[in-house]
């Protein structure tokens, strides 16, 4: 059995990382933008979103395929059940969130654009679905946070406090 990911989850990983960030910054600095540049913006957001759920599916896919690596030395059952849990959080967090906003943006009856190319959209709006679709996106964006937050602090908690191969499994390998 391997000591590490695949070079393909390693990759998922870290591009979905990265795509998490350019969404959330999207969002977060639109508002300082030009107002004539804040569609781009939500271009840019809504790409990233439907490039993530994409990429989180592969990588459910491919985990439910492929066995984990060991942990060494092994964590208490606690700890692996609390990481179980939060992998879950986070595959469900960012598989449902980009369906949101997809959900979101189709409901809304009127154009809207992902990847520069027009995307369908319901010939009718629906304001009321819209609306709550909204509400529940902006929530687990949100939470999106501090989730992104107990993940960084438990990879560094592994390598630093319980000092085993946790976080080295998902570094990419050093080519010599």
């Amino acid at each position: 059995m391997r000591n590490n990911y695949s070079g393909l989850q390693i990759a998922i990983h870290w591009l979905v990382f990265l795509l998490v960030i350019v969404t959330y910054c999207a969002m977060e600095f639109r508002g300082f933008a030009p107002r004539d540049w804040r569609s781009s913006f939500n271009i840019v957001h809504v790409s990233c979103g439907i490039t993530i759920l994409i990429l989180m599916v592969a990588r459910l896919l491919i985990r439910l395929k492929s066995p984990t690596p060991p942990i060494v030395p092994k964590p208490s059952p606690a700890l692996t059940g609390l990481a179980h849990l939060g992998h879950l959080i986070i595959y469900l967090l960012f598989i449902a969130l980009p369906i949101l906003g997809v959900l979101m943006m189709y409901n809304r009856g009127g154009n809207w654009i992902a990847f520069g190319l027009p995307m369908p959209h319901a010939a009718e709006a629906n304001f009321d679905l819209v609306d709550t679709l909204k509400a529940y996106h902006e929530t687990l964006a949100m939470l999106g946070y501090y989730v992104i937050a107990l993940h960084a602090l438990a990879a560094l908690a592994h390598h630093y406090f319980f000092k085993d191969n946790t976080l080295l499994r998902m570094m990419p390998k050093k080519r010599v």
